[in-house]
């Protein structure tokens, strides 16, 4: 089914920004989310995509510290 949706334009386009940074285009996410919201969960997608952006990140050397995250301030 096709949808015809009133979004603001710089709202669209920043989520595009975001969506583009784990690849996923607006139109996936909205369909995702009407997924989600009609409680037709598809647990294999929502597994490959942690598959997919898992080991992605950059700790740029740092190492946790137990000691560190406890520190009061």
């Amino acid at each position: 089914m096709n949808i015809t949706l009133s979004i603001d334009e710089q709202i669209a386009e920043r989520a595009r920004e975001k969506l583009r940074a784990v690849g996923k285009s607006l139109n996936q996410e909205i369909r995702d989310h009407l997924q989600h919201l009609a409680g037709d969960d598809d647990v294999e997608h929502d597994l490959e995509m942690f598959e997919r952006l898992s080991g992605l990140g950059d700790s740029q050397g740092w190492k946790f510290n137990r000691d560190e995250i406890h520190e009061r301030r």
